[in-house]
């Protein structure tokens, strides 16, 4: 039975120190999200006097339902962190060294992680249902519950309904409350109430649903209701109050401070919340009774609009007579007056009647169908929630395979381990992936995308961007190697090192100044040759000529080599001169010649020409160059002879 479940070394070692780093990197990522949540909603807990337990319960719930976005992160920090580990310390290299190509060392990483991402699909379709049922309910809750009462000093205090009470000073030893003013406007602003006392206490009941505010040595002040029997002198000018004086008096205020806790049921029987709570099947089920719902009512629509809007009149005419004056037109043709013809036939009286009941009519067809198209909206809005949950199921696993195949070559191109490199590319890319998410989210939620689109939109982003890193990392890609992208710009913008060429303390290999003066030679002849076959290089040659790169290449190499050999001179002559040669660089094409991305370039019009007119100055360049290397040829020949030729005279 040990050899059906042998795990080879290396995939033994990838996994061992690949899931431990999973689970770090999850926790510090659950840990970010958790504090975000908290950011988010500390006001609504803060100040309400909740039981640790609760909030322990509230904290538990929001981890578990935030687990679909700490996840995916936790993956691409941690697959990126490993990988990158690998290469800094050269055991990538010792792998693809010992023929382990890098797609198979990630076997194990991508079974695990592909079993993860089933794992989190029947997570999201069986447990998340009802632990954001849980959740929500008691978030409900907590927001709905009222705040522990604690008046501050020297400011109104709002927090108690049809109350503002204001205290002077307050003793924090016994409770006792000093200079107290409170404007009573819980039977309306016109009965308001205004009670001022030196000293006041309060309390609850047994039950904590009702505040029992004593007073003592104070005066009340309440407005009278004006009676329709009062004289116009009182009406006008004067409003009556009643004037209380009191040694002890007591109010009993309604004060619910119990945390209430909602129900889960009133979730699950929520029409415009329960999408929270449904699995894959309940989902889809909902979406197709609501999307009947809304055929029928469009149905209904468009009868009600034909039959009682727009042809209206018919409905007044016998039913074996609507249209017989539209078939006795078809057979006789008949000249149908303009409308305001007929308008204009009538008297004042009666034009003004047609039209005020023509915009009666239209006023109220109008409010009835904006009435239905609210209920349409809010229901298409519902069903969209619905698709969006539908989806979710499924996107977020997908997130998971995506963000390993971007981590885990990424982090073997990047090669730099710790934590400093990977979470800075890690939080770049997941804010990317973040802010993508919302746009299709709420496009998705407000029915401007197709539902499909909307939720695979971050995936159809992610996805290339994958491909693209795994490809590159196969193939030992340089994408991350500043020094390509800088030779890419110069290239593009004709941008090229000068040549410098110093007299050098120690000499290896003297140079031969005769046999470099024929290379020197040989290399204008071969100029020669290149540019009798390639100075007017045709439209179809550009595409298909495949020698023409590699005999560029060939004299760029062969004045290479014999600079080269001249930089050991210690002539300053030679040097300076030298250091006047160009700098020959190949033409810089969008594809090969030959290659049938270029052969469909040729014959793709205009396209092909536009990118051929584009070369043109590169050619020119690449001209101007050879010229100048020819030149520069005769006259180091020259130099050399003269630095020759006197040696071969002492000797003789």
């Amino acid at each position: 039975m040990r050899r059906f479940f042998h795990i080879k070394r290396l995939y033994s070692y990838i996994l061992t120190t690949f899931i431990p780093l999973l689970l770090m990197t999850f926790v510090i990522c659950l840990f970010l999200v958790l504090m975000q949540f908290l950011w988010k909603y500390v006001e609504d807990m803060v100040g309400k006097g909740l039981e640790i337990s609760v909030l322990g319960e509230m904290f538990l719930y929001a981890a578990l339902t935030l687990v679909y976005i700490a996840l995916p992160l936790a993956i691409l920090l941690a697959s990126l962190m490993m990988f990158g580990n690998m290469g800094e310390s050269l055991e990538l290299l010792a792998v693809k060294s010992a023929g382990v190509p890098l797609l198979t060392a990630m076997k194990p990483l991508t079974i695990l992680i592909v079993a993860i991402a089933v794992g989190v699909f029947f997570y999201q379709n069986n447990a998340l249902p009802k632990i954001q049922t849980k959740f929500y309910s008691l978030l409900i809750s907590i927001r709905q519950a009222s705040p522990e009462l604690e008046i501050p000093e020297e400011t109104f205090y709002k927090e108690i309904d049809g109350y503002n009470l204001y205290v002077g000073e307050k003793n924090q030893k016994t409770g006792m409350l000093y200079n107290v003013l409170i404007y009573d406007i819980a039977s309306g602003f016109n009965n308001m109430a205004v009670i001022i006392c030196d000293s006041a206490e309060m309390s609850t009941t047994d039950d904590k649903k009702m505040l029992i505010f004593t007073m003592y040595s104070g005066q009340q002040f309440r407005n009278f209701e004006r009676g329709s029997s009062s004289s116009s002198r009182y009406n006008e000018d004067f409003v009556p109050y009643a004037r209380e004086s009191f040694d002890t008096k007591t109010m009993m205020i309604s004060y619910d401070s119990n945390f209430n806790r909602m129900g889960e049921e009133e979730i699950e029987g929520s029409s415009t919340s329960n999408y929270v709570s449904k699995n894959l099947s309940e989902l889809g089920a909902s979406i197709d009774s609501m999307s009947l719902i809304m055929d029928s009512v469009n149905r209904v629509d468009r009868k009600t609009m034909k039959n009682q809007s727009y042809l209206s009149f018919r409905n007044g005419y016998p039913t074996e007579k609507r249209d017989s004056l539209i078939a006795a037109a078809l057979q006789i043709p008949v000249e149908v007056p303009a409308p305001d013809t007929l308008v204009h036939s009538k008297t004042l009286q009666e034009q003004s009647t047609i039209l005020q009941n023509a915009f009666m009519k239209a006023d109220n067809n109008n409010n009835e169908f904006l009435f239905r198209s609210l209920n349409k909206t809010t229901t298409q809005r519902i069903i969209n929630r619905h698709w969006i949950e539908w989806h979710r199921k499924f996107t977020i696993p997908f997130t998971c395979l995506i963000f390993f195949f971007i981590g885990a070559p990424l982090g073997s191109i990047v090669r730099k381990g710790g934590l400093g490199t990977p979470i800075v590319i890690s939080v770049i890319l997941f804010i990317i992936y973040y802010i993508v998410e919302n746009v299709g989210y709420k496009m998705t939620r407000d029915g401007v995308w197709v539902h499909w689109f909307g939720m695979w939109f971050s995936s159809i982003v992610l996805l290339p961007i994958g491909v693209f890193l795994t490809y590159k990392a196969v193939n030992d890609s340089v994408i991350m190697n500043a020094d390509t992208y800088v030779n890419f710009f110069k290239r593009l913008f004709f941008i090229r090192d000068k040549r410098k060429y110093p007299v050098k303390s120690v000499v290896i290999e003297i140079p031969d100044y005769e046999e470099i003066a024929q290379s020197l030679s040989n290399l204008s002849q071969k100029i020669d040759l290149f540019r009798e076959r390639y100075d007017h290089l045709s439209y179809k040659d550009y595409w298909t000529d495949t020698e023409y790169n590699k005999q560029l290449r060939s004299l760029k190499i062969s004045s290479e080599i014999i600079l080269n050999s001249l930089s050991n001179s210690r002539d300053l002559e030679v040097l300076a001169k030298a250091e006047e040669y160009p700098v020959i660089f190949n033409i810089v094409r969008i594809f090969n010649p030959g290659t049938i991305p270029a052969k469909i370039s040729m014959y793709l019009f205009p396209v092909g020409i536009i990118i051929r007119l584009l070369s043109i100055p590169f050619e020119m360049i690449i001209r101007k160059d050879l010229n100048n290397t020819q030149r520069l040829n005769g006259e180091m020949i020259d130099i050399l002879h003269a630095i020759h030729e006197p040696k071969k005279i002492v000797l003789v």
